[in-house]
């Protein structure tokens, strides 16, 4: 499966913005989905997941109450609504993807197979 992900930009700190993530050759039904970012020297960080069956979402402390990740599945696309930005959340955004994917690996880079390549979020103060 290939992955797109859009939706960048620059913003004030306040703003926001909605990622989104395609998948090309393949649905995204039955696959764990994550959102993770990125900035210079430092290790992928998790922002957000959703399970596989759809159900349960999973949010990093730092943006819980403000980022929600949904999906969906006819369109083969997960989102990233992001309000209420702050100039820490300034990053490369990558969408990941993995079909067997356990409940307790969505946070973990490491666990998923198939990486978008990424967007540019930056928040001005």
């Amino acid at each position: 499966v290939q992955l797109q992900a859009s939706g960048g930009g620059l913003v004030q700190a306040g703003g926001s913005l909605r990622l989104s993530c395609a998948a090309s050759g393949r649905t995204l039904r039955n696959y764990g989905m994550g959102w993770f970012r990125q900035t210079a020297g430092k290790e992928r960080e998790w922002v957000a997941s959703v399970h596989r069956s759809g159900d349960s979402t999973l949010y990093a402390d730092s943006v819980k109450g403000r980022f929600t990740i949904s999906r969906d599945n006819v369109k083969a696309t997960v989102y990233l609504q992001m309000n209420s930005l702050k100039p820490e959340d300034t990053a490369i955004y990558y969408c990941a993807a993995d079909p067997r994917i356990i409940y307790s690996s969505l946070p973990n880079f490491r666990a998923y197979h198939y990486w978008g390549q990424g967007t540019q979020v930056t928040v001005s103060s």
